[in-house]
């Protein structure tokens, strides 16, 4: 009677949770995004080559997404690489292995306390650069005990021992042993993957008492590799390959006893097919397990012809649909429905029905930060999310609705270009040649020259303002959407236009916003339209400049003083009734007080006296002094502060007549007086005149150099 074949196959082989998490992401989401991966996802060539012909491209440079959503497989990568993604605005899946993220944020720590950092691992593996870059500056990689041995190490530097995850163990004992020699400040971790240690173990034993082993594994895999060499250690018979295909099958005796294991990159496919063409050797073969993975080698020895596929349509299922039979669980990528738990402190908890409840953290629930997640959802509320991250070890899942927003945002931002209706956005940021708008949480450019309907100097105006825009150019692969707001502007400027002038009267009192300040005046926003204050309305005073009063932005109340419908203007002024200097005048100067005054303005009749802000009295030429003069500008000075004798006031047309000569005299009997009657209406009104002249000269040349500025941005608009 012949013997039977036995056939052992390692518990642990085949994929690790981090290699299998980033493979069913991209299986999972084929159909929902274009998407390319930041390196192959696996060593393993078989898998690579079925996602590049589902159109899932591997690319070296995340520059080359063009829109594509990036994947970030398990080995993980440096902190500029996420900084420039995010920074670009390309959207990624991380599908860091957990255990490779526990290194990295050792490695910031070493970083942060200003320790050295020393790796145990490969130096070219993909893994150790990641890690490399959370390491700062100087970095030292140690490939085996001889490296460092050989490393001059100084006990003066604080130093921090990690090792790449996939390292064996006997390998990683050596660097240690040899560090421990220098005497050397070190704080050590021993970050090798415990599924790792446990697959090389199993490897270890389960070679030790086999005629034959076989590891199933690519060549470029680190870890199959490790296995392969510990297999060869304790059993010359060792076979290294791919795939079961490439290995010649008639080098098995009947009386064999065959172990299988599989690197962590060698997919359940791959090890259910080599199991079961194993096992078709010969008739009657006896499959032992030994408690380790019993489940597959029974899989690949059915042979039950009830089944409702045949042999021959099993060979032909698609490599997901088998992936799919393998894997049941939740992972990063997904876009799953759930029920609120609770919400509390911005945090919603979500019902998922996985082993671990979800977190949608602060930040996640939405682009608009001003949203409270207890304003929108309650517990018992069904809500759709996206998975950020299913963490193995600590069993956590991280959720976000923002991500999930943002992929519906590109739906939305399509179909506005499509059929050329408005969408609403936020302005987020002021670039070079524009601003930046955050549709449905997509990061859309919108160029100056289409931010409004006419020139805007400073466009930060607009940042943090909520606004319509039009999707003008829509091409998501290469990452281009584009909008406009300048039809949109128009329209709208005009409908706040007709609503502001059928509003609006003479007399009305307004509340506005400086939103401009020229040479001649300033222009307030009265919500959409723009009104003008002349630099004559600004104060009852004289106003030389008028940043002297207002600067931009600032609040005020004004008074409608015109407004022309036709030519789209509006005067306003900042006096009025219950701020006029000029009330209750007579009570505050009463004839014949003697008061003191500041000199602002000489003229050849006389000169005139602040008597206090808004208020100027005038001492005519005969009132100045005692004797005759002939230029006022003999005896005053701008500036001067005088003592003067209130003559007369006439409050209705906001005049006083004041003596500094009266002042002087030891008796008012001394005293020659020119009445208003005599001076002021047969010289003052001349200066008044002039003014009056001067004022309306100022206005014109205001109206003109609006007409001009307005004329200026229309050419600018029409360019």
């Amino acid at each position: 009677m012949k013997r039977a074949v036995e056939i052992i196959v390692a518990e642990s082989a085949g994929f690790c949770f981090g290699v299998s998490r980033a493979i069913d992401t991209v299986y999972k989401n084929l159909e929902i995004i274009p998407m390319v991966t930041y390196g192959p996802i696996i060593h393993n060539q078989s898998v690579v080559n079925d996602l590049e012909a589902r159109g899932v491209e591997v690319i070296d440079d995340f520059e080359k997404a063009d829109g594509r959503t990036v994947i970030i497989r398990s080995h993980g990568v440096g902190p500029e690489i996420y900084k420039n993604m995010d920074k670009k605005g390309i959207f990624y899946i991380d599908c860091t292995c957990p255990y490779v993220k526990k290194i990295h944020q050792i490695a910031d720590n070493c970083r942060k306390e200003g320790r050295v950092l020393i790796i145990a691992g490969d130096r070219s593996h993909p893994e150790v650069e990641g890690i490399r870059g959370y390491g700062g500056g100087k970095v030292i990689v140690l490939a085996n005990g001889q490296d460092a041995e050989r490393a001059r190490l100084s006990r003066e530097v604080k130093y921090t021992l990690v090792s790449q995850t996939t390292l064996q163990k006997v390998t990683f004992d050596e660097i240690k042993a040899a560090l421990d020699k220098k005497e050397l400040d070190i704080e050590i971790f021993n970050t090798i993957c415990s599924a790792t240690r446990t697959r090389q173990a199993e490897a270890d034993m389960l070679s030790k008492k086999v005629d034959k082993m076989i590891v199933l594994g690519d060549a470029k895999s680190s870890n199959s590799a490790k296995l392969y060499k510990i297999c060869k250690d304790n059993c010359k018979n060792t076979y290294f390959i791919e795939t079961i295909d490439k290995l010649q099958l008639n080098i098995f005796d009947t009386n064999d006893k065959i172990g299988v294991t599989a690197g962590a990159s060698t997919s359940p496919v791959i090890l259910k097919e080599a199991v079961k063409r194993m096992s078709e050797l010969e008739a009657g073969i006896a499959f032992k397990n030994e408690d380790m993975n019993s489940q597959l080698v029974n899989e690949a020895n059915e042979t039950d012809e009830s089944e409702d596929k045949s042999e021959e349509t099993k060979r032909d299922q698609s490599f997901q649909e088998m992936l799919d039979e393998s894997f049941v669980t939740l992972h990063t990528g997904d876009i799953v429905k759930g029920t609120v738990i609770q919400v509390a402190n911005g945090e919603v908890s979500v019902n998922l029905g996985f082993k671990s409840d979800g977190t949608i953290p602060r930040g996640e629930f939405s682009e608009n930060s001003a949203i409270d997640p207890a304003d929108v959802v309650k517990p018992g509320d069904e809500i759709e999310v996206f998975v950020v991250k299913v963490s193995d070890v600590e069993g956590d899942v991280t959720l976000s609705r923002k991500k999930l927003e943002m992929q519906k945002g590109y739906a939305d931002l399509e179909e506005a270009f499509n059929n050329k209706t408005p969408i609403k956005g936020k302005v987020a940021d002021v670039v070079k040649g524009g601003i930046i708008a955050i549709i449905g949480g997509v990061r859309v450019f919108v160029p100056s020259s289409h931010a409004s309907n006419h020139y805007v100097h400073d466009l930060s105006v607009f940042k943090g303002k909520e606004m319509n825009f039009h999707v003008i150019e829509y091409d998501r692969p290469k990452r281009r959407i584009v909008a406009s707001r300048k039809e949109l502007a128009a329209a709208e400027e005009l409908e706040l236009k007709e609503k502001v002038f059928g509003d609006l009267n003479v007399g009305d009192h307004i509340d506005g916003t400086v939103s401009r300040i020229v040479d001649f005046g300033a222009f307030v926003d009265l919500g959409g339209v723009d009104g003008l204050i002349h630099i004559s309305e600004l104060s009852w005073g004289r106003v030389k400049k008028v940043s002297d009063v207002l600067s931009e932005g600032d609040k005020v109340t004004v008074v409608v003083l015109d407004i022309n419908k036709d030519k789209g203007k509006i005067s306003l002024s900042l006096k009025n009734e219950g701020n006029d200097p000029w009330n209750n005048i007579a009570e505050q100067f009463p004839v014949g007080s003697i008061v003191e005054g500041k000199v602002v303005r000489l003229v050849p009749f006389g000169a005139f006296v602040e008597l206090k802000e808004g208020v100027d009295g005038l001492i005519h030429i005969s009132q100045i002094a005692k004797k005759h003069v002939v230029k006022p500008e003999d005896e005053l000075s701008i500036g001067e502060i005088v003592q003067v004798k209130v003559v007369e006031v006439d409050q209705e047309n906001k005049k006083i007549s004041l003596s500094k000569k009266a002042v002087a005299s030891d008796s008012d009997n001394d005293m020659e007086y020119v009445t208003d009657e005599e001076a002021v209406d047969e010289q003052v009104p001349e200066a008044v005149a002039v003014d009056e002249e001067v004022k309306t000269a100022d206005a014109a040349d205001a109206e003109a150099i609006l007409e001009a500025e307005e004329s200026e941005e229309s050419a600018e608009e029409d360019n």
